[in-house]
């Protein structure tokens, strides 16, 4: 199992905790918005582990909600590097090798914004169209050479990403979080990862191109 962070602190954390677990874990250094550091990713994971069956394209950050009266160029250039050219790159660099072996299993992490239309801030929003969008593109071109691309859409998880956004947008907030009295509960990163371990194994072996909303129907009122 190869571990990708930019964070060096949260990635050895991860990576030595799976170890005490008793699973075999490489620790990778990744900036995902340079395609140089997500071909090393491959490059060492093939060499460790003689070859990769899965990738998770996991990486993101958030827009500060900013509405599209407001979108900061800074902003805007920070969302696309990260949210849509890291899964790219990741497509990029793993898709041949998946070719070479047979096949293989990509997850990409969209988001509920990614399905609708009002529930994030402009950049976020149009990115995770667009994962879900090469999600789809991804399955129907290489699903006939066996390689599955499915996407999770997950909703409120409660994890610390919101708390990484500074100077929101109080406007696009208030539009965004509208109907979050609809929701019965916040996710969590258990009721995600159950998602990805199914989409990522064989049990799912007959979906492909799928979009899977995970936000206990906040989506569907």
């Amino acid at each position: 199992m190869v571990i990708v962070d930019f964070n060096e602190t949260a990635l050895k954390e991860t990576v030595d905790e799976l170890k005490a677990a008793g699973y075999e874990a490489l620790g990778v250094k990744v900036d995902v918005s340079n395609n140089d550091d997500v071909v090393r990713m491959v490059d060492e994971s093939v060499k460790a582990f003689g070859k990769v069956d899965i990738l998770v394209n996991n990486a993101g950050v958030g827009d500060n909600m900013q509405a599209a009266a407001n979108v900061e160029d800074a902003t805007w250039n920070r969302v696309m590097n990260i949210n849509l050219n890291g899964v790219m790159y990741g497509l990029r660099a793993i898709i041949p090798h998946f070719l070479e072996n047979g096949g293989g299993t990509i997850v990409n992490m969209a988001s509920i914004t990614g399905l609708t239309g009002g529930r994030g801030g402009l950049a976020y929003t149009a990115v995770k169209h667009a994962v879900v969008g090469m999600t789809k593109n991804v399955a129907s071109q290489y699903g006939p050479q066996n390689i599955r691309s499915n996407a999770i859409a997950p909703g409120n998880i409660d994890t610390g990403f919101a708390g990484t956004m500074t100077n929101i947008d109080e406007f696009g907030m208030k539009a965004a979080t509208r109907a979050t009295n609809l929701i019965p509960r916040a996710g969590t990163v258990d009721d995600i990862a159950n998602i990805a371990l199914f989409l990522a194994s064989d049990e799912s072996s007959y979906i492909n191109g799928v979009a899977l909303a995970a936000d206990a129907g906040w989506s569907a009122y």
